[in-house]
């Protein structure tokens, strides 16, 4: 049987107008790339490194930590960005008020912090201090007295935000 012209054109049209499939395969691309977008630049991270064996104290504290040095007291050293500088053992002998060994390492860090930014400020340099919560005070007291003998102008507590407001 034989079509007529306007037959076969009207055929031609119907198979022509189907709806060509998608193709999943760039647009999973698409998602992929975006997951890792998100994940690389997710800002609500804890800027702080964690370690085992200091166990913080809770506060009610709104404010969230920034990116300064870091000193950890564990249970048997005293850590300056994660490297041991002086066994705790040591600090309780002596009677002095500054750590030598600490006010080095802390020197250095503003060193390498003055160098980075360029920025010779004492009031601006800032370092974190993180405590096991058995610490003794005393010790405590060394390790400030030495940042502030460093030449930190501001000395910050890190403490684990306590979930709720404020307690009567």
């Amino acid at each position: 049987m034989l079509m007529s012209r306007r037959a076969r054109r009207m055929d031609k049209k119907h198979h022509k107008s189907k709806v060509p499939a998608l193709n999943l395969v760039s647009l999973m691309d698409i998602f992929t790339i975006l997951v890792f977008f998100l994940l690389v630049n997710s800002s609500d991270v804890e800027t702080l490194q964690n370690n085992r064996s200091v166990q913080l104290p809770e506060s009610i504290a709104e404010q969230k930590p920034r990116e300064t040095v870091v000193v950890m007291i564990t249970e048997d050293a005293i850590l300056v960005q994660g490297q041991t500088t002086v066994a705790l053992d040591d600090i309780g002998k002596s009677s002095a008020t500054v750590i030598p060994e600490l006010k080095r390492a802390l020197q250095l860090q503003s060193e390498r912090l003055i160098a980075d930014t360029g920025n010779s400020n004492r009031n601006s340099r800032e370092v974190t201090i993180m405590g096991d919560r058995t610490i003794p005070y005393r010790i405590l007291k060394k390790v400030m007295a030495t940042c502030t003998e460093a030449d930190y102008g501001v000395l910050s507590l890190a403490v684990l935000q306590k979930a709720g407001g404020s307690e009567s």
